[in-house]
């Protein structure tokens, strides 16, 4: 079996799981989430521990995945995600403007981005941006469209960027 499917999901205090025949529901101090369970895949909640297990050899691999996101959600949930967001350029800032987030990234008019329920966007400056919520795959989600707007560039390296990205840089065309 999987190595993955094997180790056991740790709740943290606060948190429940609710298992139902077609859907895991996965509750804490941060929100709650919710996943499709798939047929065959056995998931058993005990002594603070999560267990999922198999009933067919050839979904051993879908447990584990189911694992990794039931993981990912009691960690979402417990403490949230979170994903850190750069400008770098002259002229390039962000700013809230209630719930919305306005982008002047170089083009003739700001953008507005509404993020979606259950995502918290902040700016602690003008050049930076903080992208947080309890579902590890719609925070992801976000950053990546507030990251497309205006992504990186390698010759100057300006553009929106991860605080974790290195942009490699070209060098400038020679005479």
């Amino acid at each position: 079996m999987s190595r993955v499917a094997k180790k056991p999901v740790a709740l943290t205090k606060g948190v429940e799981i609710n298992v139902q025949p077609e859907s895991i529901t996965v509750k804490g101090p941060k929100g709650t989430l919710n996943v499709a369970k798939p047929v065959g895949i056995e998931v058993k909640v005990e002594d603070g521990h999560a267990r999922l297990s198999a009933n067919d050899p050839s979904l051993v691999p879908l447990t584990g995945t189911l694992r990794a996101i039931v993981a990912n959600m009691v960690r979402g949930v417990s403490t949230g995600f979170e994903r850190k967001l750069e400008l770098v350029g002259v002229g390039y800032r962000a700013a809230m403007q209630g719930k919305d987030l306005s982008l002047s990234l170089g083009y003739s008019h700001p953008i507005l981005f509404t993020p979606p329920a259950g995502i918290t966007i902040t700016t602690p400056s003008q050049t930076e941006i903080v992208v947080a919520g309890a579902d590890k795959q719609l925070v992801g989600e976000v950053a990546a469209k507030i990251r497309g707007y205006r992504p990186p560039e390698p010759y100057k390296g300006k553009g929106v960027k991860y605080s974790d990205e290195t942009i490699i840089r070209k060098e400038a065309k020679k005479a």
